[in-house]
């Protein structure tokens, strides 16, 4: 129980002179730490360059690869998406290919028909520029002047605006010409629906819009409905955009032209090789224009 009792305390002493051996150690370090940073400053910065100059062309080394590394990944990320757009182009091709199988398809088929019915295109169209120098808008008539320059143009031809039929050519006189609006009393135009195939007739009552009339009792007219001339009686082509219906009730089809009338400073007058269609001394039936 001695031996044991003194060896406790020869421990205890003995950690006891560590603890404070510790403590001058750590003292001494710091106090040599303090000694070198306040006088060997120089030999420290030249330790810091040599270290600087000794890992910069490490880091170069280390910069190109990485650098590599990058342009090899952009260069296979932009094959990827070239690779994408090219199985976008080669689908859109192939879809164009086989809408250009169908449409020669239609056309070889269209002449095979043609043939078949003996059919005869239409003349080529020509046309003449004329501007508008005066205007006659009264109870009694919707029409205006127009110099055409031209001796060529003739009664019967089609005049147009930007966005449709505006009238025709009534009158000629050197290089003027009188042209029927389609809002004009005497003016009658054979026209259609353009989706339902309804045919009637376009009449001008000398305001603003035009009417529908002489259409199928059954016939189904909703506004919105764009007309277009029919070409029966052969004073228009088929197919010239007029206007669209804005109203629709019991007694009257209002119909709004596409173009202003109003505003009309340029129109085309377009031959479509009708002119021998209406003379000067004819008086027009009632599925023609006046």
């Amino acid at each position: 129980m001695k031996r044991r009792r003194s060896l406790f305390l020869h421990l205890s002493q003995i950690r006891l002179l560590a603890k404070k051996f510790a403590l001058v150690i750590l003292f001494l370090t710091a106090f040599a730490l303090m000694l070198v940073n306040k006088t060997d400053t120089v030999v420290m910065d030249k330790t810091s360059g040599v270290a600087t100059g000794v890992l910069s062309p490490l880091i170069d080394l280390l910069v190109v690869p990485a650098r590599m590394i990058a342009k090899g990944y952009d260069y296979f990320s932009d094959l990827r998406q070239i690779h994408k757009d090219n199985i976008k182009l080669r689908e859109e091709n192939r879809r164009l290919n086989t809408i250009y199988d169908k449409f020669r398809s239609l056309e070889v088929e269209n002449k095979l028909m043609a043939d078949l019915l003996n059919y005869v295109t239409p003349p080529e169209s020509t046309f003449v520029t004329a501007r508008v120098i005066a205007e006659e808008g009264d109870a009694f008539s919707h029409s205006m002047i127009a110099y055409t320059g031209d001796e060529n143009v003739k009664k019967g031809q089609v005049a147009l605006a930007d966005k449709g039929v505006v009238g025709r050519v009534d009158k000629v006189a050197n290089n003027y010409v009188k042209v029927i609006l389609v809002t004009d009393i005497n003016s009658k135009i054979p026209v259609m629906v353009e989706d339902t195939r309804v045919r009637g007739i376009l009449s001008g009552d000398n305001s603003t819009m035009p009417k529908l009339v002489f259409i199928p009792l059954d016939a189904k007219i909703n506004i919105g409905d764009r007309i277009v001339t029919s070409g029966v009686a052969g004073v228009f082509p088929a197919g010239l955009p007029i206007g669209k219906v804005v109203s629709v009730s019991k007694t009257e089809i209002a119909v709004k032209p596409f173009s202003s009338l109003e505003q009309l400073e340029y129109i085309k007058l377009v031959n479509y090789g009708l002119e021998g269609v209406l003379s000067d001394g004819d008086n027009v039936s009632s599925g023609e224009t006046r």
